[in-house]
């Protein structure tokens, strides 16, 4: 597959939101079909790594939808959304920058501890069930508006994630992933059990 009309045709499938800040980037020596480094605060392009040899395997619909997953879960890490671990991290920085100022180098040790502390649990929680289950209804509402149905997406990137295991050579989905598969049966209307609400707070 040629990567340059590929690209040209995932960005005309995000959203503008996604369109805007996500640079896709073809990277043939990945074992993964893709992947999104985690975004960093000090860089607001969002970066996605595409193998086209593997990608060109998944069917269309399936590359739509797992490009709009991916670009939802980008657009939910939010580093400076109000929140605690958020606040912590700006006290820890600015605590930094003042104890540097001041040659204080406990004080120095203790405010950069507490900033990488925060940012060790806003990085945990972007792998949490709940922010990838975010990530999953965010791209089903915008697949809508891409002419599919919910159904029909949640479908898609039901048989995504089993697709994109058996391309990459992986015997077995992770427990995020059951739980996704589970969630997007539920919507899909191929089961009638559903996601319990407390592993969706997770």
């Amino acid at each position: 597959m040629e990567p340059t009309p590929e690209i040209r045709r995932l960005m005309d499938v995000m959203p503008a939101s996604g369109r805007m800040h996500t640079k896709i980037v073809s990277k043939s020596e990945q074992p993964w079909v893709i992947a999104a480094p985690f975004p960093l605060p000090w860089k607001p392009e969002r970066t996605v790594l595409i193998n086209f040899d593997l990608w060109r395997r998944l069917p269309r619909p399936q590359r739509d939808l797992v490009i709009l997953r991916t670009v939802s879960w980008l657009g939910a890490i939010r580093w400076f959304q109000p929140g605690l671990f958020q606040g912590l991290a700006v006290v820890g920085l600015m605590g930094g920058v003042a104890e540097a100022l001041q040659g204080d180098a406990l004080g120095l040790v203790m405010a950069t501890g507490l900033t990488t502390i925060a940012g060790l649990q806003i990085w945990r929680s972007s792998r949490s069930c709940a922010l990838e289950l975010e990530a999953d209804a965010v791209a089903l509402r915008v697949a809508q508006r891409r002419s599919y149905t919910e159904a029909e997406a949640a479908a898609h990137l039901l048989a995504e994630i089993a697709a994109v295991a058996q391309i990459e050579g992986r015997s077995a989905l992770n427990f995020t992933e059951l739980i996704r598969c589970q969630n997007l049966r539920a919507i899909a209307g191929l089961s009638p059990v559903e996601v319990p609400e407390t592993i969706r707070r997770e």
